[in-house]
């Protein structure tokens, strides 16, 4: 037992310094979580401001704007959601049919690019890619006689644009993971498919898609989890008050209360909501994971 413990020290002082950012990033500043029961005062510090009770709580649920903001999260989280798998799912299968390996692993770095850049970045090249006057996008649209399209101004495009956008950034990794999914189908089953006469078509319905199954299950199930997470990054570095009809989250409606307006008991509130909300569906997505694909962390 102790030559077993002796020989895996070097992977346990590996993970180390992770723990150690782990807690000082993600467990420390739970302590703030009292302030959604009180009204903070700066001058007298977390520990010794009012308490409040529930009063944030109740601030929040008769906010005019928080049904808009809960529907917002959750419709543009479920479109990310449904996007995040048809997509990678459907590249996986086109680049899967390619013969050429050096094309597969061309096109494969193409895609997974933008998912190595923060949304600061990107944020500036859709704002210059998507502009009404000048943008490449709106250039050819009048090209082929559409007026030109708001993008990022208007409500009704807004939360479709976050769709899509975040869709490209993200779908060469989802792509990535149905690829490797996809070298673990057993061979023989292709070639007893081809000795009946299936062509590749009925390859793919019959043979590939019943084995990424499991797998599709498993992102979907497990992305539940997230569903009130819409993409703070993403969305504060794109939207404007045009678009706070459709465009508004929780996360930046957070932001907007705690940091503009220095309301940080409801701020808090907010946050602490939304956590408690997500962590029973990260525990629901789990146990949905298991009974459907046997998976499980420990």
């Amino acid at each position: 037992m102790k030559r077993k413990l002796y020989g895996e020290l070097p992977f346990h002082l590996m993970i180390l310094p992770g723990v150690v950012l782990v807690f000082i990033y993600c467990y420390v500043p739970m302590a703030g979580i009292v302030m959604a029961f009180e009204r903070l005062v700066p001058s007298k510090g977390m520990f010794h401001s009012p308490w409040v009770g529930w009063k944030n709580f109740e601030y929040m649920m008769h906010m005019p704007e928080i049904s808009t903001v809960i529907w917002n999260t959750v419709f543009i989280a479920i479109m990310k959601m449904a996007a995040g798998v048809v997509v990678p799912v459907s590249f996986a299968l086109m680049l899967n049919e390619a013969r050429s390996r050096l094309f597969k692993r061309s096109v494969q770095t193409i895609i997974y690019f933008p998912h190595f850049l923060s949304w600061i970045i990107l944020s500036g090249l859709l704002i210059d890619i998507l502009s009404p006057s000048t943008g490449i996008v709106n250039d050819l649209l009048r090209n082929i006689g559409i007026k030109e399209v708001y993008f990022l101004g208007d409500a009704r495009w807004f939360p479709y644009t976050m769709v899509m956008s975040d869709t490209w950034k993200e779908f060469g990794y989802g792509t990535i993971v149905y690829l490797a999914a996809l070298t673990g189908i057993n061979p023989a089953l292709y070639e007893a498919a081809a000795l009946d006469g299936a062509g590749r078509l009925r390859q793919t319905l019959h043979v590939t898609l019943p084995g990424l199954l499991p797998m599709i299950i498993l992102m979907s199930v497990l992305s539940l989890g997230n569903i009130l997470n819409a993409g703070f990054e993403q969305i504060f570095n794109l939207y404007s008050p045009q678009v706070y009809r459709t465009g508004d989250i929780i996360d930046t409606l957070v932001f907007r209360i705690g940091l503009e307006n220095a309301n940080y008991g409801v701020a808090t509130a907010v946050g602490l909501f939304k956590s408690v909300v997500s962590f029973g569906l990260i525990g629901a997505s789990y146990v949905l994971a298991y009974r459907l694909t046997n998976y499980r962390i420990f």
